[in-house]
């Protein structure tokens, strides 16, 4: 039986915030996350996206705020760093949430908007700090914020963070931060190259958590491929799926260039639409998403920019346009749908070019892409199919949580 908040000793004013978005009960990695992050242990977790991972730390770190409260005023004793300012602010607004009723102070600092804009914040007093490592370093480097009491440090997404070059980033916040006494790694998948050696040396004896959540919580994602001839065969077909359901359609290409051409072509269609790519100015980018929110635009056409991080509810479809080149980004690009067990669809149109691509998601899945044809639309050409595939092992048993908190207070009592 899952447990419900109390249970994992929680304060009635979190249990409070949760039951009023009508989160009743946690998740599997909240399950699994919360008692052992309450021992003080540093954690290296990793469960798909969706499942819960933001309130996996954020609920312990506030109960840990709650149950310490600081003596003086000062600056922030947790630091959460994301990769992109979109993740960076959608943690903000949740920490928001639970400030705004525990008296907590919060504050969250990206790039993209005015560098002298966060200032002031700085010289009162900070509870949690949610920034992308760029701006922050800029602000360390400059002596405007402090790292000095630093306590906790998350790094959400560490494998986005390393794609994007932030690991010297990280190094240099830990080592401006003497205070620090744990740290926790989250990460929507646990085969990334670099992401293990990094944990060796960002985290101390971590506890790892490895979470397949449990069938009512998965992404129900229908997956399938439409085999594509060329340009006009796939506009043919991009057209009809898109006319084929009217909620969300979120469709990824590669590169911003494709954003900027396929756009106006399904605006002359009469398909609402708006593009996001990474060269847009930071409002411009939440202005266009917040349409895509109101339905005011059905249609994003979107490079991976927006794989990740980026929460918008009931996305009925998610297409690929173009074929990513990894496995774990069109994990993550599918996973735009279907979050929090919701149902959802992901299309991906296939060229012969595309064949190697397919199959090196095929293996990192484990399973082959069904094809599907749509009347009319048929392709006049062989596909080139790709390697048999080999089944994807299932990932090793976690242990159990009884042995797991053993080993966090047998850490917590070397920390102290």
């Amino acid at each position: 039986m899952t447990p419900d908040w109390q249970e994992l000793e929680l304060s009635d004013e979190l249990i409070n915030v949760l039951l009023d978005q009508g989160l009743n009960k946690p998740t599997r990695i909240q399950q699994d996350v919360i008692p052992i992050a309450m021992d003080g242990a540093d954690i290296l977790a990793t469960s798909p996206t969706g499942t819960g991972k933001t309130l996996a730390y954020l609920l312990p770190v506030l109960q840990h705020l709650l149950d310490f409260p600081r003596r003086d005023p000062g600056s922030a004793r947790v630091l959460i760093l994301a990769p992109t300012r979109e993740l960076a602010e959608q943690i903000g607004k949740i920490t928001e949430q639970f400030c705004a009723v525990t008296g907590l102070k919060c504050l969250t600092v990206t790039g993209g908007v005015n560098y002298g804009s966060h200032l002031g914040a700085f010289e009162k007093n900070l509870d949690i700090l949610i920034a992308t490592p760029g701006r922050l370093i800029d602000y360390l480097a400059a002596e405007q914020v402090s790292a000095a009491l630093l306590e906790i440090l998350i790094l959400d997404e560490g494998d986005r963070l390393l794609d994007m070059g932030f690991r010297s980033a990280v190094e240099q916040i830990q080592s401006e931060a003497p205070a620090l006494k744990q740290r926790m790694l989250f990460s929507a998948t646990n085969d990334h190259l670099s992401l293990r050696a990094f944990s060796k040396s960002a985290l101390t004896e971590p506890v790892v958590i490895e979470v397949e959540p449990p069938k009512r919580e998965r992404a129900k994602i229908n997956q399938w491929i439409h085999v594509i001839d060329d340009m006009p065969h796939k506009l043919a077909v991009l057209d009809h799926l898109i006319r084929s359901v009217t909620g969300r359609v979120l469709v990824f290409v590669r590169k911003r260039d494709k954003v900027h051409e396929l756009e106006p072509i399904l605006r002359s269609k009469g398909i609402p639409t708006v593009s996001l790519e990474g060269q847009l100015p930071h409002s411009e980018r939440q202005e266009r998403l917040q349409w895509f929110r109101e339905l005011k635009a059905r249609v994003l056409v979107a490079t991976d920019v927006a794989a990740r991080g980026i929460d918008i509810p009931d996305v009925e479809l998610v297409i690929n346009f173009d074929m990513p080149r990894k496995g774990d980004s069109y994990v993550h690009r599918i996973g735009r749908t279907g979050r929090a067990g919701k149902k959802g669809t992901a299309i991906s149109l296939v060229e012969a070019h595309d064949s190697e691509c397919l199959g090196r998601i095929e293996r990192y899945l484990g399973a082959r892409l069904e094809r599907r044809f749509i009347e009319g639309l048929r392709p006049k050409f062989k596909f080139p199919e790709p390697d048999k595939i080999k089944r994807k092992k299932k990932p090793k048993t976690k242990a159990k949580l009884k042995a797991a908190k053993a080993k966090a207070k047998k850490v917590a009592k070397k920390k102290q």
